[in-house]
C-alpha cells in the first residue's frame, strides 16, 4: 500500500502488532549495554544563547556529557546559585550534541527557568547528564512520524538525523498555540519528507492542533514518536493505537532530582504482567510506549495499582 506521502507499508506489520498488544502488555524494554550511559556531574560553561521564537537555546561546554548521549536523553541544571532558595533542579531534553557541547531549549515559565535564561555566555551552571532512556530506533526502513507540541520538537532534530541515516523516511507535525511557540521548524524542514505545521490561532501553518493532521499522515507511518504536553501525548497515542502503531512518547513530568531518588515524577504504567505500577519518569523514562501509559489516571492513585492498598494505608 502506498499512501499520500509516498511511503510503502506492509499492512501485516500493523496487524501483527495489534494482535501482540491484545495478548501481552508491553513491558519496559531493558536498555542494551551498548546504549547505557553513565551520567556525569560537571560545572558547565555557557558558550552561546540564541533566541528560538519565545524560547532560548543554550549551548553549554560540558565535557563528558555528550559521550553516548542519544535523542531523548535529558540533563538537569541547578538554578539560582549557591545561596538560592530554589533548591530543585530543572530538567531539559537535549536539542543537540557536538564535541564537548550540549544544547537545550528553555521556556521561561517560572523563577527557575527565568534565572536560566538570564545567564550570559561565559557564565557557569551546575549540570548532570545525560539522563533517562532515549528514543528507541525502529527497524530499518520503517517510516517514522514525529509529532511535537511547542519546544517538544527540540529533541526531534537529532532523532530525525538518526532516522534518516538509518534509511527511514520521516514526516513531522509541529504544533503550538502561536507561531512564536513553534520550535525547530526550519531544522526539521530539511530532514523530513513531509512537514506540517499547526497553530491554534492560525498565525502559522494550518489553524488547529497536531491531532487534526494525524489522520492524513498516520496511514503512511510504521512508528510514531511524540513529545509535548501530556494531553497531546494522550491524544497522539490514542490515534496511533487505533491503527496498531507503536507510539513512543516522551512524557513531560516535573523531575526534581532526575536520578530516581525523590519519586516526584512517578506515573502509572502497565507492565508485562498486566499490572499497573508507579514508575519513575526520570529513570524508567522519559520515553515510554504510549499504549502502556495510563494518561487518564496521572495524578491519581488508581484502585487497581500494584501496592495501592498499602499506599492508602488500608489494612
Amino acid at each position: 500500500m502506498t499512501d499520500s506521502w509516498g511511503i510503502t507499508q506492509a499492512i501485516n506489520l500493523a496487524d501483527a502488532h495489534r494482535q501482540m498488544t491484545m495478548t501481552m502488555p508491553i513491558a519496559l524494554p531493558p536498555v542494551p549495554d551498548e546504549q547505557r550511559v553513565v551520567p556525569v556531574h560537571v560545572t558547565a560553561r555557557i558558550q552561546d544563547i540564541r533566541p528560538v521564537g519565545a524560547y532560548r537555546e543554550l549551548t553549554l561546554v560540558a565535557p563528558g556529557v555528550s559521550a553516548g548521549a542519544e535523542p531523548g536523553h535529558f540533563i538537569t541544571l541547578a538554578v539560582g546559585g549557591r545561596t538560592s532558595a530554589l533548591l530543585l533542579r530543572r530538567a531539559f531534553a537535549l536539542s543537540g550534541v557536538g564535541g564537548d557541547t550540549v544544547s537545550v531549549v528553555v521556556a521561561a515559565n517560572g523563577p527557575g527557568t527565568q534565572w536560566i535564561v538570564q545567564r550570559r555566555p561565559g557564565d557557569v551552571v551546575d549540570l548532570i547528564g545525560p539522563l533517562g532512556r532515549p528514543f528507541p530506533l525502529s527497524p530499518p526502513g520503517d517510516a517514522a512520524l514525529l509529532v511535537a507540541g511547542g519546544y517538544g520538537a527540540a529533541p526531534f532534530v537529532g532523532l530525525a538525523q538518526r532516522l534518516r541515516a538509518g534509511g527511514h523516511a520521516v514526516a513531522a507535525v509541529l504544533g503550538a498555540a502561536t507561531a512564536d511557540r513553534l520550535c525547530a521548524v526550519e531544522e526539521l524542514r530539511g530532514l523530513t519528507q513531509v512537514l506540517a505545521v499547526t497553530t491554534e490561532d492560525g498565525s502559522a501553518g494550518r489553524p488547529g492542533r497536531v491531532t487534526d493532521v494525524l489522520p492524513e499522515l498516520l496511514p503512511g507511518a510504521a512508528v510514531v514518536y511524540a513529545c509535548g504536553p501530556m494531553p497531546m501525548l494522550a491524544a497522539v497515542a490514542a490515534q496511533a493505537g487505533e491503527r496498531g502503531l507503536t507510539c513512543h512518547v516522551s512524557v513531560e513530568e516535573a523531575m526534581a532530582c532526575g536520578i530516581g531518588v525523590c519519586m516526584t515524577c512517578v506515573l502509572p504504567v502497565v507492565g508485562a504482567d498486566g499490572r499497573s505500577r508507579f514508575v519513575r519518569s526520570c529513570v524508567d523514562g522519559p520515553v515510554f510506549e504510549g499504549s502502556t501509559v495510563r494518561f487518564d489516571d496521572i495524578g491519581t492513585l488508581p484502585e487497581d495499582l500494584y501496592g495501592a492498598a498499602a499506599m492508602r494505608g488500608a489494612p
